[in-house]
């Protein structure tokens, strides 16, 4: 059984600069990234050394962290440029350029096979510079490059004489990520020149059968969560990969005589559960796991989960908006 802190530091990578919450065992984790590069101290520094930089002329700071053994084995497109004295992985100054470049490489380590990741190929474009960026990538090999990816996740509730009742999907046995794992009412990544709320909708639909009337009326925005997720085998292809993730969450509040059904083969069925046995199925680790922060941040919000009856209340709070060390936004003249 976990506990609250313990799911939020599965997904959360998280190493925390002021003592005593870090120790040496964590700064020395293989699955830890320092929380603010800039600032870490040398044993912080000294884990992430190997890695190479993913680095455009829109910026003079990474975008993406890659690990060596990836940089080994892909085929670079010869538009992109690697400088081993620097540990850099520099792509073309164009934005047109940047995503061929970024494309051709991905098509032919496909073709190849050279990442199993790669085999859940999904034919849809991911922002690499911020959620506006003119940058864009596959999907499916996103985590490939470790750059920032943005998603919508909605919890829908009901309010009744029993109180808060949540709808919980499980998802289909045979998705290539997190199979038959619990999942947030409605979830799904943000694609390249997509809004967050238009994307809600969308998902919405194609996942909970919930029409846009009452997705567009009644969803309501609740801020963000974001972290540092270091993918093992559960997450399908290779493990160790970095995801880090920014999502916007969002509430519905329905009515209690609404019924969610699947619309895609995505959602194998749906629940509608209380509050304890939401808690319970989140200790036995049965959520996905960006899953599981994404109900903390509902249950905190809701005054489920307070400073008087969680020990560690503060510091899940704190890592639950976890600061990213790469770019949020395209440079400004983008816009």
């Amino acid at each position: 059984m976990k506990t609250n802190l313990e799911l939020v530091d599965d997904c959360n990578k998280y190493v925390d600069l002021t003592p005593p919450y870090h120790s040496r065992k964590a700064l020395t984790s293989q699955n830890s990234f320092p929380y603010e590069l800039t600032k870490a101290p040398q044993e912080q520094k000294n884990m992430v050394k190997n890695l190479y930089e993913l680095i455009t002329a829109s910026h003079d700071y990474p975008i993406g962290f890659i690990r060596p053994y990836i940089l080994e084995n892909m085929p670079w497109s010869p538009k992109i440029t690697i400088n081993h004295q620097r540990q850099e992985v520099r792509l073309p100054e164009d934005d047109d350029e940047a995503t061929l470049a970024l494309s051709e490489t991905l098509n032919k380590a496909r073709a190849t096979d050279r990442f199993a990741v790669l085999r859940g190929w999904r034919n849809e474009l991911y922002p690499v510079t911020g959620l506006k960026s003119n940058i864009t990538v596959e999907r499916a090999g996103s985590a490939l490059f470790g750059i920032v990816t943005y998603g919508v996740h909605m919890t829908a509730y009901t309010e009744g004489p029993n109180g808060i009742m949540i709808w919980v999907p499980r998802r289909s046995s045979t998705k290539s990520t997190y199979p038959s794992m619990l999942d947030n009412t409605v979830a799904g990544g943000i694609t390249a020149g997509e809004e967050p709320f238009e994307s809600l909708v969308r998902e919405a639909a194609e996942e909970a059968s919930l029409p846009e009337e009452i997705v567009r009326n009644g969803a309501k925005p609740c801020g963000t969560v974001s972290y540092f997720h270091v993918r093992d085998s559960k997450a399908g292809g290779e493990t160790g990969l970095m995801q880090p993730e920014m999502q916007f969450v969002y509430d519905l509040k329905l009515p209690e005589d609404t019924v969610l059904k699947p619309s895609d083969d995505e959602v194998q069925e749906f629940y509608l559960w209380g509050i304890e046995e939401v808690q319970n199925a989140l200790a036995e680790e049965k959520f996905k796991p960006n899953c599981a922060l994404v109900l903390l941040d509902f249950f905190v919000r809701h005054s489920i989960l307070t400073v008087e009856n969680e020990p560690d209340y503060m510091d899940i709070v704190a890592k639950l908006h976890r600061k990213l060390p790469y770019p949020s936004k395209p440079r400004q003249d983008d816009y």
